[in-house]
């Protein structure tokens, strides 16, 4: 599970990863989730079965692309260009990719990228003021077709009004924090973004409520099983 393995797997938008993932699950198989290497699943989108047909079909639903590592992290430079070649080959499937590096994205970048590929989404974390500020001046600029922002985890308020009123970004997905450590999320930070949202008429997701969720003075404990469930049952996500 360790290394660098762009392809996650395939699965609905609702339902996610956590950006804890690659270090519970390469705990579990006791390897090292900081070993940064090329995996045996690296082609896995070219793959073909015996009869030549593509073993990652189409109707496998989104290619959640670099869960469990990040698509642009700088000790995977020189293997970023076969992983776009293979993606740039595979325009049949969608593929989403959610980066908190994204002052790098132009690294490796496919010299027929131009304004972006229509089969490619990117979205970039802002888990606080300070990165929303940081981190989206960057990324509104960038010649990328189809963008998200991603509230997760969840860490304070965040006002991004000043980013939602160009349309450059089509949804924002909000989530609280997993495991034995995570942070508090306040049912108040995600309203205020859904809010925006609705003001901005930009689609707004709310994933999960984490572990730890505030409401109304009360702090809740939430098992992992239930964390998604509950953000759903909440009916706080948005679509215009």
């Amino acid at each position: 599970m360790s290394g660098w393995n762009p392809w996650h797997g395939c699965r609905k938008l609702s339902e996610g990863c956590r950006n804890c993932y690659v270090y519970r699950m390469d705990g579990a198989f006791q390897k090292d989730a900081s070993e940064v290497r090329k995996t045996g699943a690296f082609d896995y989108p070219i793959r073909r079965k015996r009869n030549g047909e593509y073993t990652l079909t189409p109707d496998a639903g989104i290619v959640y692309t670099c869960f469990s590592s990040d698509f642009f992290l700088d000790r995977a430079d020189e293997w970023r260009k076969e992983a776009w070649a293979m993606i740039r080959s595979r325009q049949d499937l969608h593929f989403l990719m959610i980066t908190k590096r994204i002052d790098r994205f132009r690294v490796s970048l496919p010299e027929d990228w131009a304004d972006g590929y229509e089969h490619v989404t990117i979205g970039t974390t802002v888990e606080n003021q300070l990165m929303a500020d940081f981190r989206l001046p960057i990324f509104r600029e960038l010649p990328i077709r189809h963008k998200m922002i991603i509230c997760e985890p969840l860490l304070g308020p965040i006002d991004l009004s000043s980013y939602l009123v160009d349309g450059l970004f089509e949804e924002v997905i909000a989530g609280g924090e997993s495991g034995n450590r995570a942070r508090i999320c306040r049912y108040e930070w995600v309203t205020g973004l859904r809010q925006q949202c609705i003001d901005a008429g930009v689609a707004f997701g709310f994933k999960q409520t984490g572990a730890r969720f505030w409401k109304e003075g009360r702090l809740y404990r939430i098992e992992r099983r239930y964390q998604h469930s509950q953000a759903r049952k909440s009916g706080l996500s948005y679509r215009p």
